[in-house]
């Protein structure tokens, strides 16, 4: 590498949407790359499932192999970026170019999320990068602001959403109104669900990120089991209704806060108020929101998935990877992660929002109210819909403590004039 005229060479791990787009951008770009990093970078060797399969990329097809040992134990690659999502056999691909000196890029959310300590230790043994700016939020450049712009800042809290195919579902049930099995089988024929959408829409890809998110935002070791999770597929077009009668939209959020030296971290359908940035956040795009001690709020929008704006990072990434390699040096680390107490969702609070079926006669009301300041639990706002046994009761709550609401919960329903509680929402926005 003392040979600054040197191509460095590339070799990928998988060649889909976003690993063909990559291709593209790295040929396209190539002499902007070089002014960039102050070397071409030459994408050589490219690992596949199907060697005969057609893709639409300027490489030589001697390039391709079905053997990634042959990418990454290769001689002549100097950095490898990693597309195959899964935890195996992408992590002993991985570790195996970081421990032969080897940087590595990775859009691999479910891998970082679940052993990225283990990984950015080996490779920090070997001197070397390991960036992933692309598993979370797409082209959304969220985790580098986090690790440097504001490494000197507290942060307080970040929210956001972060699966796109989630969001365009109740964007679809919001506008539309659309029933999310309906909403779902569109976002299927457009591509932006998958056949089996289970990581979506029961909220696991955004729990993923949402455990990336903690990690750099509180330094603390995070994984998927320590983030709370609930996903989408309980929201009815009634929860939507009530919502926008009473001024919300209703978003799959990913929220990690830091309270009290405690780090808390969940991933849930909330009430979003109008008002705030993130309810007109609409279709498959992606936004997260910064509350920081010095910084106050920001928030970062863009395209949260798809082949460019990942490929869009990853190339962000692997130009980065570059400068260091060439120079001898390493970017910027997310520093030391430490084990931090994870707050119990029971132990966390907000304001939420509860859905009634009852029967409307004398004394319900107060016999429902009686048990509300009984549990500590102060109601904002109450709404009447309906008259006689089909009566439905719509509450919003001022901030309460999760373990406070469950015990509400819990003994309204051995209320006598309580048909049935359905719903029940978190809420952001005002009196958090």
């Amino acid at each position: 590498m003392g040979d600054s005229r040197t191509p460095v060479q590339v070799g990928l791990l998988g060649c889909g949407n976003v690993g063909s787009a990559l291709a593209r951008l790295v040929g396209e770009n190539a002499d902007l790359l070089t002014a960039r990093t102050g070397v071409p970078i030459e994408i050589v060797r490219v690992l596949v499932r199907d060697l005969s399969k057609r893709r639409d990329v300027k490489l030589s097809s001697d390039a391709f192999t079905a053997d990634g040992a042959a990418v990454v134990g290769a001689d002549d690659i100097d950095v490898v970026v990693e597309m195959m999502g899964g935890v195996e056999p992408a992590k002993s691909l991985i570790t195996e170019a970081l421990r032969a000196g080897k940087p590595v890029v990775t859009a691999n959310k479910e891998l970082i999320a679940q052993d990225g300590p283990e990984l950015l230790a080996i490779a920090a043994d070997a001197g070397v990068d390991l960036l992933f700016e692309a598993s979370v939020a797409g082209g959304i450049p969220l985790l580098r602001p986090l690790r440097e712009s504001l490494a000197g800042d507290r942060i307080r809290r970040v929210l956001g959403i972060v699966n796109g195919t989630t969001n365009y579902i109740l964007t679809r049930m919001t506008e539309v109104g659309s029933s999310f099995e309906a909403a779902l089988a569109e976002a299927q024929r457009l591509g932006l669900a998958e056949p089996d959408p289970t990581a979506d829409v029961e909220g696991y890809d955004a729990a993923s990120k949402a455990a990336i998110i903690a990690s750099i935002a509180f330094g603390a070791l995070v994984g998927p089991e320590d983030v709370y999770r609930e996903g989408i597929t309980g929201v009815t077009s009634d929860d939507i209704e009530s919502a926008a009668a009473l001024g919300y939209v209703v978003k799959l959020l990913a929220v990690a806060e830091e309270r009290e030296g405690e780090v808390a971290v969940r991933v849930h359908p909330t009430m979003v108020p109008l008002h705030h940035p993130l309810a007109s956040v609409r279709e498959s795009f992606n936004a997260v929101f910064i509350e920081g001690e010095a910084v106050g709020e920001l928030m970062l929008y863009g395209r949260g998935a798809g082949g460019g704006p990942t490929a869009s990072a990853l190339l962000g990434d692997l130009a980065d990877a570059v400068k260091n390699l060439v120079g001898g040096g390493k970017g910027a680390t997310i520093g030391e992660l430490v084990e931090r107490p994870i707050r119990a969702i029971e132990d966390t609070e907000s304001p939420f929002y509860l859905l009634l079926e009852v029967a409307d006669r004398p004394g319900v009301l107060a016999a429902i109210a009686g048990e509300f300041g009984e549990h500590g639990v102060s109601i904002k706002s109450m709404e009447q819909r309906g008259i006689g046994d089909d009566a439905r009761l719509i509450f919003i709550t001022h901030r309460a403590r999760e373990a406070d609401v469950r015990s509400t919960l819990e003994r309204l329903r051995h209320v006598e004039a309580v048909h049935r509680v359905g719903s029940v929402l978190r809420v952001i926005g005002d009196g958090e």
